[in-house]
């Protein structure tokens, strides 16, 4: 069973991204789940989004990833990839974008808060729980990681709308290899999922 568990903010393309990779895992004929919890604001709150594939032919019976069983923690927002991060497994992934989307209380507080703190404690998290891991007596094949994703400077070079932040965040963490999931894979599955306007250019934000 693989658990993929996608946070970001509303308008992000977190449920598109979940359909993506339900796609391409289905067309290898695997049996597949997905499932949103979203916020109280269509625009701004906080979205998850679940998808739990049977890669080795296995039913998949549940949408909802349980806590401490995500494989793979994708965050299209760090603040938001932090909130989610109780779901990460002991030898899961973390991969989140660099940038910040500041949410209503920091706009009535007129205080921002720093991608850097936030990265900073997701990595300070994943260290304590490395090292527990490596005192325990059943010792994960491996170690849980944090990789950030300068999305700004990938979207530029990848001549990207920040709509297709979706497709660059998902491209980014399949490349990885943490998952037996592809970047081309992806590639095959977007002309099933994606307005055909809008193929061409989710395409070309593959190519990370």
């Amino acid at each position: 069973m693989i658990n993929v568990l996608i946070a970001g903010v509303g308008g992000q393309g977190t449920v598109l991204a979940a359909k993506l990779l339900a796609t391409a895992a289905a067309d290898k004929g695997w049996k597949v789940r997905t499932a949103e919890t979203i916020g109280m604001a269509q625009r701004g709150g906080s979205v998850i989004s679940h998808v739990r594939m049977g890669d080795l032919g296995e039913e998949v019976l549940a949408p909802l990833i349980p806590r401490g069983c995500a494989d793979l923690l994708i965050g299209f927002e760090p603040g938001e990839a932090a909130r989610a991060l109780p779901y990460l497994a002991r030898d899961g992934m973390v991969v989140t974008a660099m940038s910040t989307i500041q949410p209503v209380t920091s706009s009535l507080s007129g205080e921002s808060y720093s991608a850097d703190e936030i990265l900073h404690g997701i990595q300070t998290v994943l260290y304590n729980a490395s090292a527990k891991m490596m005192t325990g007596k059943r010792r994960p094949a491996k170690a849980p990681e944090l990789i950030c994703v300068d999305d700004k400077q990938l979207l530029r070079r990848l001549g990207a709308q920040k709509r297709m932040l979706n497709t660059v965040m998902l491209a980014s963490a399949l490349s990885k290899g943490r998952i037996p999931l592809s970047v081309e894979d992806l590639r095959e599955a977007i002309p099933q999922v994606v307005k055909p306007q809008f193929v061409t250019a989710n395409l070309r934000a593959t190519e990370v």
